[in-house]
């Protein structure tokens, strides 16, 4: 009775409703979405720093060094001499050390240049096939095998650099031979080769760069025994076609070392011993993230103000909807009186239109928020390769939000309800 009631007097003035289940709609949308948001960030975020202690690499920018190396979202600092690296990824302070190598892309997706410990890092699992053994032989995320439908033995070529609209190479075709499972982490937008693949892919082009171009072709310089060195030429070009590079090979470059310790002491040591001793860097992740945090942290912080303050806002129109309506209405609530409603039911028709306008401005949010968190997602993931779930329900802070709704409409309805509480029958009607 009083909760029909209630709903039929929220719509006596239908503007008025619309506006504040706008503003509180608004206002949950925002909130909901920095629940979600700031929780899957940091979740994501965190669960691929597992196992990784130092990243070693070029120097320059030691987050620039984390975002490209742990995150797979910015270009690298630079290439380091991999004889270099093997020398402290040997260290009795190590635990275990991944080599990467970038270079290319394929379709805007990394292809990676690693070892398998690079897969176990992850925990990620074969949904079909098996790990890279040999050179061009790839292993790919399932986000990618999802999204481009690649298959076992599908080839594809890659193309130089990060950006998809880069150069594709014309010699060298990967093959899958391997797809995983899904993790929810990085790994899944990733295209993994051994280190070889990379070196043999580049190696190539410096090479044919500097060559002598062809017989009859234009630049071609004409030297004693021309024929003859032409002969030779193709067949040591053959042959080194068909040798593949090794890990071993000397005097070649990686893009940087995920390095875990058998103790946190080379945590506190190994960045002074590398900028002493060498040219390259080792960068903290944990404390390069914390940063990177704090910086986002300034901006979630101002959004939440600003989602509160909406919410205030809609509490402000809300309570001067049902004052405004109450006075309107002192005839009708005397009447009831008259006809046996109670001070209390009075009251609580005022609170209930308040709670249901509540209910229904966080019920919208919430869908608000989530569709919010799909556009998000979506831009995200073509930036960053990063995806969030819409669907997660975090019950805890979405409980406290929906409380706090719920209390900005008791405190809104509070005045109106007393004064409907204390109205005065016998004064109303004859003013009526």
């Amino acid at each position: 009775m009083i909760g029909k009631l209630a709903w039929r007097n929220v719509w006596f003035k239908p503007l008025n409703t619309i506006l504040s289940i706008l503003l509180l709609t608004a206002s949950v949308a925002i909130i909901t979405v920095l629940i979600l948001v700031e929780k899957q960030f940091e979740e994501k975020y965190q669960s691929n720093l597992d196992g990784v202690d130092v990243v070693l690499g070029a120097q320059g920018s030691p987050l620039q060094l984390v975002l490209s190396s742990v995150y797979q979202v910015d270009d690298p600092t630079g290439n380091i001499n991999y004889d270099s690296a093997k020398v402290w990824m040997r260290h009795p302070y190590v635990k275990k050390a991944i080599p990467l190598a970038f270079g290319d892309n394929y379709l805007g997706y990394k292809i990676v240049g690693t070892t398998s410990d690079y897969i176990e890092k992850y925990q990620a699992k074969f949904d079909k096939g098996r790990a890279f053994s040999k050179n061009f032989d790839v292993v790919v995320g399932s986000e990618i095998a999802s999204k481009l439908n690649l298959q076992l033995g599908t080839t594809f070529k890659g193309t130089h650099g990060s950006a998809a609209e880069g150069e594709v190479h014309e010699h060298g075709e990967y093959v899958v031979v391997g797809i995983l499972k899904p993790t929810g982490k990085v790994i899944d937008n990733l295209i993994l080769s051994n280190i070889p693949s990379v070196w043999q892919m580049h190696h190539h082009e410096e090479n044919t760069s500097v060559e002598n171009p062809a017989h009859g072709e234009e630049g071609h310089v004409h030297e004693e025994g021309d024929e003859h060195q032409h002969v030779h030429t193709d067949a040591c070009n053959h042959e080194h076609e068909e040798t593949d590079l090794t890990i071993d090979e000397p005097g070649m470059e990686i893009t940087s070392v995920l390095v875990e310790f058998r103790n946190k002491m080379g945590v506190f040591v190994w960045p002074r011993l590398i900028a002493q001793n060498t040219k390259m860097q080792a960068a903290l992740p944990t404390y390069q993230m914390n940063r990177l945090f704090e910086l986002f942290g300034v901006g979630l912080n101002a959004l939440r103000y600003l989602a509160i303050g909406i919410m205030l806002i809609s509490g402000i129109s809300i309570f001067i909807a049902l004052f405004n309506t109450l006075k309107e209405r002192k005839a009708e609530f005397a009447l009831m009186r008259v006809n046996g409603a109670h001070r209390l039911q009075l009251f609580l028709v005022v609170l209930f239109e308040s709670m249901l306008l509540c209910i229904v401005g966080y019920f919208f949010g919430t869908i608000l928020g989530r569709l919010g968190l799909v556009w998000l997602s979506q831009a995200s993931e073509s930036d960053f390769k990063l995806g969030f779930n819409p669907m997660e329900i975090i019950w805890d802070k979405e409980t406290v939000l929906f409380g706090l709704t719920l209390f900005v409409g008791f405190i809104a309805a509070l005045i109106p309800a007393i004064k409907a509480y204390t109205l005065n029958i016998s004064k109303t009607l004859a003013n009526a």
